[in-house]
């Protein structure tokens, strides 16, 4: 039986809770089951390397600068990013420090509960120098791309991925992070899924603030069309799913503040033909 609206949201609150503590079934690990891949092997033997000099990309090092001004940038360049600073940031969200027992953990650059990393990063690429227009899938491991295959119109492909925003499509490269839920299940069983969608948020945060920190802006992107997105990728939509996106692209902020000011009137044209509510 569908669930009517108050239903759905009392439901959705109630998975925001911490699940800890309840008693339920042993978890695969308790359980002793083989362990599954720290990271999602590569489909083919196709590999872009991706450098590992980060300072030369670096356009600001002031921590405390670099937070005062993060902000979501939606409006960038029309001008392409280098492959540097591309690598910068998938280093910055998702990169391999150092490997844990015999491949049981990995570290990395962001926290994840359990160090599961239940997440592979996906790109859909417009302009980078060096690379083709298309889809690609980062090897933490190896810190390299594999192409996954070609966009014929990045820009109106990167729109319908995010449902839509068309502001989407003037961005350099779109980062679309996919969740793989048994790598996260195995560990915690059915309070895993609460504990990956708080992780990946982690992720997101540090790629804005490595945008920042090379002159690069991005939005993160929570409505995001399942199927398209999924399509794009190459996922199958169950045991991988995309969660979460960001487009990314040279900061601009002229361009940026007028085209925010233009969104945000529109927002508020909108919120003003409703009747605030009563005290």
């Amino acid at each position: 039986m569908e669930l009517n609206t108050e239903e759905q949201i009392r439901r959705n609150r109630d998975f925001c809770k911490s699940p800890f503590g309840e008693e339920r079934e042993p978890s695969d690990q308790q359980k002793q089951l083989p362990q599954p891949p720290l990271c999602k092997p590569a489909q083919s033997d196709r590999r872009i390397p991706l450098g590992q000099d980060f300072r030369p990309v670096l356009t600001q090092t002031d921590f405390l600068t670099i937070l005062e001004r993060r902000a979501s940038q939606r409006f960038y360049k029309d001008a392409p990013m280098t492959l540097d600073q591309l690598s910068f940031l998938l280093w910055a969200t998702q990169g391999v420090k150092a490997l844990r027992g015999n491949h049981y953990a990995t570290l990395r650059t962001v926290p994840s509960g359990g160090a599961r990393h239940a997440f592979e990063t996906y790109l859909a690429v417009q302009r980078v120098q060096g690379l083709d227009a298309g889809v690609y899938h980062y090897l933490p491991l190896e810190h390299a791309l594999e192409p996954i295959g070609p966009l014929e119109d990045p820009a109106q492909q990167i729109v319908a991925a995010v449902h839509g925003q068309k502001w989407a499509g003037g961005c350099a490269v779109a980062f679309l992070y996919s969740f793989v839920p048994y790598r996260a299940e195995w560990r915690y069983s059915t309070s895993a899924h609460r504990v990956a969608l708080i992780d990946v948020g982690h992720v997101v945060q540090n790629l804005y603030l490595a945008c920042e920190a090379i002159g690069c802006g991005t939005c993160a992107v929570a409505a995001i069309d399942q199927p398209v997105a999924d399509a794009l990728c190459q996922v199958d939509g169950d045991e991988e799913f995309i969660v979460y996106a960001a487009p990314v692209g040279l900061s601009d902020p002229e361009k940026n503040q007028t085209g925010n000011q233009q969104l945000y009137a529109q927002t508020i044209a909108q919120s003003n033909e409703v009747s605030p509510l009563k005290k």
